[in-house]
């Protein structure tokens, strides 16, 4: 690996209230104001939602050696306002702007992306920049289907790159803490595993496709989707619910859980069947546009026997287990069972109503003698573990990886199709593709709109 030779030129900038960024100033001019300190220079792509919040914790290591560049977004009007969100994290350091990511890739000073942005776009940005020489962090879901998922992991191997999926749980230390006592025995062999999304969702409604606003690169925004009509009610964040450009809410919030739900159960194979039935319920047809179940039951099993559910429910609803769980993970074992609720853990003996180990409770004995974990029980030591491998200039310290990602990714994933065709479905994990049934395998992968194509060689 090589990224640490990238490094040495970078430095804090020492005149406060500079723009920066592809659009700012030349890499020549911007070169003249860096030192010899090691300084991550970062992009941000995708700055609405999720994006804004990602931009302010990067741009908040501004004293931990990290620069945020340069935004971009295809939708011109966040930019203004996230210039000044990064300007006041780094001094007054204001950062340039782009409404094509390709000229984000194209800035030899830039080490990283951050990539924020809708879940049809998360695969091609993260290859795009991977072939650019970028190392990337990438929110979750990886990918928007598992054929593209599999090639970010090829481009992340052969252009040597240091890719993390934005699985926050995986740098929560609590979280961690729960992951190895489960994997020590603490509740005997781990069966089973239950993953719950319950956010209740009302309809967003339904309007006659317009002309995009003038502020919307509309083209861009579809990017690899078919093309459709502008519709706002299929566009910002509503995206989430139309099958060409999101994943439902299991695929949205879900993929956290999922997350969580394979790594108690420390299956680093797929699963070897998966069903998955619901649909949308308490909304009406006609006076919404959503495709995706806003209530849905999975199921998935694995070649030694062992099982993976997950719920999503959009409806109001009861919590579950005795932390009142509504987004979060259940384990049961042979000799008792815990439940996992944010960075929260409780873990009971067969049918004892008292926790016997949990977050604040566990011994080193408890799980297996080691208590020392790299980060802070906060989303942020997910930012910050992989500026470290940045700065290490490896991934071997890197608490998601992309192969890790896509791995988690693929269960949401799949699970849709099986909903979609309506039928029980069985895994080929070596290829990754269902066995006899084409249907399916369609939904592997999707026809990419020129010049949005993710290629079949990275």
């Amino acid at each position: 690996m090589n990224n640490r030779r990238d490094f040495i030129k970078k430095a804090t900038l020492a005149t406060t209230g500079v723009v920066l960024g592809t659009s700012a100033m030349s890499a020549k001019s911007y070169a003249n104001i860096l030192g010899a300190n090691d300084r991550v220079i970062l992009g941000s792509i995708g700055v609405g939602g999720r994006g804004k919040g990602l931009l302010d914790s990067f741009s908040s290591m501004y004293n931990d050696g990290v620069t945020v560049k340069t935004i971009c977004d295809v939708e011109s009007k966040y930019l203004a306002e996230r210039q000044d969100i990064a300007a006041k994290n780094q001094k007054g350091l204001k950062p340039g702007t782009e409404t094509d990511m390709r000229k984000v890739f194209d800035d030899k000073e830039i080490d990283a992306v951050v990539i924020a942005t809708p879940n049809h776009w998360h695969a091609l940005s993260a290859i795009w920049a991977c072939q650019a020489g970028k190392n990337v962090y990438v929110e979750k879901p990886s990918s928007h289907n598992v054929w593209e998922g599999r090639k970010m992991v090829e481009a992340a191997r052969k252009y040597d790159r240091i890719v993390q999926v934005g699985f926050q749980n995986r740098s929560i230390s609590n979280v961690m803490q729960a992951m190895a006592f489960l994997h020590d025995g603490g509740i005997g062999d781990v069966f089973m595993a239950r993953g719950t999304c319950f956010k209740p969702r009302n309809s967003f409604g339904i309007v006659k496709d317009s002309n995009p606003p003038a502020s919307l690169n509309y083209d861009m925004w579809l990017g690899p989707a078919t093309y459709r009509p502008y519709n706002e009610k299929k566009g910002h964040y509503n995206w989430h619910w139309h099958w060409d450009t999101g994943n439902g809410d299991t695929g949205n919030q879900g993929p956290h859980q999922f997350d969580v739900a394979r790594w108690g159960l420390n299956k680093k194979v797929h699963p070897v069947k998966v069903q998955s039935m619901g649909g949308i319920f308490g909304i009406k047809p006609d006076e919404c546009s959503q495709e995706t179940p806003n209530t849905q039951t999975s199921v998935f099993e694995y070649e030694d026997g062992k099982i993976l559910e997950f719920e999503t429910r959009g409806r109001f609803t009861n919590a579950e287990s005795n932390e009142g769980i509504k987004i979060g993970n259940m384990f049961y074992g042979t000799e008792g069972w815990m439940e996992v609720n944010g960075g929260t853990w409780k873990a009971y003996r067969n049918d004892e109503k008292e926790a016997f180990a949990g977050s604040g409770m566990a011994t080193g004995a408890a799980v297996g003698g080691d208590t020392s974990f790299r980060t802070a029980p906060d989303s942020n030591g997910h930012f910050g573990n992989f500026i470290d491998a940045l700065k290490a200039g490896n991934n071997s310290g890197l608490n998601c990886e992309v192969e890790v990602g896509h791995m988690s990714t693929v269960l949401p994933l799949i699970a849709n199709a099986a909903y979609r065709v309506g039928e029980t479905l069985r895994f080929n994990g070596e290829f990754e593709e269902f066995i006899n049934n084409e249907e399916a395998d369609m939904m592997l992968t999707r026809k990419y709109r020129y010049p949005y194509i993710v290629p079949q060689n990275v």
